[in-house]
């Protein structure tokens, strides 16, 4: 495994990290879960990236990201919940009309579901990782 590839996973595992601290105990803190969910997220598909040789392109779009990993090899990924997430981003920072999720503000119930979303893709892409490695 590259080293530029361990970097991104190690700052991956950390927005996760982050996630699943702040996820503790009903935290309030829902809107920043959903951000560490997306950074992480995002950190893993472009390790797979620079694993394979792609150069990065600067955006937090997973589904962007997904779409060039397709080109490469289609790993299954959830396109609805990557959508969901992706969507969900840029909504969770900033005042807004937070009509992407039905209660407004995520729940604690969708920042745990997002924090499952986030340890599949790290599954799958260390998974994959490894197969080139």
């Amino acid at each position: 495994m590259k080293n530029l590839t361990k970097d991104w996973i190690f700052m991956a595992d950390r927005d996760l990290s982050a996630a699943e601290i702040l996820s503790k105990e009903n935290c309030p803190l829902t809107n920043i879960v959903v951000f560490h969910c997306q950074q992480a997220i995002e950190k893993y598909l472009k390790a797979f990236l620079v694993e394979n040789d792609i150069p990065i392109i600067k955006t937090h779009d997973l589904i962007k990201l997904n779409n060039i990993i397709i080109k490469i090899k289609d790993l299954g990924i959830d396109e609805k919940k990557l959508t969901l997430v992706n969507d969900v981003y840029s909504e969770s920072r900033y005042p807004a009309e937070m009509g992407l999720l039905p209660d407004g503000m995520p729940t604690n119930k969708y920042a745990k579901e997002f924090i499952e979303y986030a340890k599949e893709i790290k599954i799958i892409i260390n998974n994959e990782i490894n197969k080139i490695s």
